[in-house]
């Protein structure tokens, strides 16, 4: 899927609305999926909606689906919001993290100290650290620290 056709799919509040409740439920640790009729009484919509949300969020790999009889339970696939997450983080790290990024280790004179695969190990190190450091942020904004 590309990564148009991913925004795309999580434009949509009620898919959201979807994907955050499955995350939610996702955080016991032993998801055995979220039921269609629970999901429509947590969103208050109605059951047609929610299924035609889910088959979008299903053929977009967002979601999984375990049947048992006459019933499915949706579990979260968070893999293809990656796309989302790598287009974004351009966006959330500054100037400091970029140089970082480019080659955490170099030295004064801007010339590489590690290898090419260790510097790309680096990179993703450093990618991880500039999100991790915007998840933080993001969140004691949101509790107003």
């Amino acid at each position: 899927m590309g990564m148009a056709d991913i925004f795309d799919v999580i434009a949509d509040g009620t898919r959201r609305e979807i994907l955050q409740l499955l995350l939610e439920r996702s955080g016991s640790g032993q998801d055995t999926g979220t039921s269609v009729s629970n999901i429509v009484q947590a969103l208050g919509a109605s059951q047609p909606t929610v299924s035609k949300h889910l088959k979008v969020l299903r053929d977009a790999g967002l979601v999984s689906v375990r049947e048992e009889g006459q019933h499915r339970f949706y579990s979260l696939e968070a893999g293809p919001l990656g796309t989302v997450d790598d287009w974004l983080v351009p966006f959330l790290i500054d100037e400091t993290d970029t140089a970082i990024l480019a080659d955490p280790f170099a030295d004064d004179d801007g010339t590489p100290s590690l290898p090419e695969g260790a510097q790309h190990a680096a990179e993703v190190f450093g990618r991880t650290a500039a999100q991790a450091k915007h998840v933080v942020a993001a969140a004691m904004k949101r509790l107003g620290v």
